[in-house]
């Protein structure tokens, strides 16, 4: 009755991005804890324009956290062939949407696993991303370079990896290179650190890529 209830008040950003399948809840990983299956390159960034954050906030209270109930839980962020143009919500989003969530549940987060981070992103998280995102969520990063080390926390059979994700991770095996950002197969997937606005607010921000 109550995901009946949230359907049909769903705003149109909600049903925008439950539809598009960007966050969902996925199986168990090895311990037990719910699995939140995040895929970057499904999230309707351009589509959804300034209203990012009201989307994110209303699907996690609507939507994912209702399925997670009382367990503890951990995110799979497959950042895979995310073009930043079209499928970053912005940093200011994604902060806010986090912040907003009852304080039982980020303490409930026991690790955010990000696939496929590339180097840019490592020093991006390094250096600002720490500063704009708490500690508590900071320090639950864990950065995946290859599918196969996600396999030692998440049982293959419990979460559904996209194409787009396998294809990425076949590719780096063959150009490893790609890891260092020395070689990149499309140069819109590179993080373009120039285009960073430092003096804007934080909701103006764009999330890497």
């Amino acid at each position: 009755m109550v995901g009946t209830v949230a359907k049909d008040v769903a705003t149109e950003p909600e049903l925008l991005l439950e539809r598009s399948r960007a966050i969902t809840v996925q199986g168990a990983d090895k311990r037990g804890r719910a699995v939140v299956r995040i895929v970057g390159k499904y999230f309707p960034a351009r589509a959804l324009g300034g209203r990012a954050e009201e989307a994110l906030r209303a699907h996690l209270q609507n939507r994912i956290f209702p399925e997670v109930g009382e367990r503890e839980f951990v995110v799979v962020y497959l950042h895979s062939l995310v073009d930043r143009s079209d499928n970053s919500p912005g940093l200011g989003a994604v902060r806010a949407a986090y912040e907003s969530l009852p304080a039982v549940a980020r303490e409930r987060l026991r690790a955010v696993y990000f696939v496929h981070p590339g180097l840019q992103a490592r020093l991006f998280f390094a250096t600002v991303g720490r500063f704009l995102f708490s500690s508590g969520l900071y320090e639950k990063l864990r950065y995946m370079s290859r599918l196969e080390y996600l396999w030692a926390h998440v049982d293959k059979t419990e979460l559904e990896v996209p194409g787009c994700a396998r294809r990425h991770d076949d590719e780096l095996e063959r150009r490893p290179l790609m890891d260092y950002g020395i070689e990149a197969a499309d140069r819109r997937c590179m993080f373009d650190a120039a285009s960073m606005d430092t003096s804007a607010s934080l909701h103006s921000l764009r999330c890497i890529s």
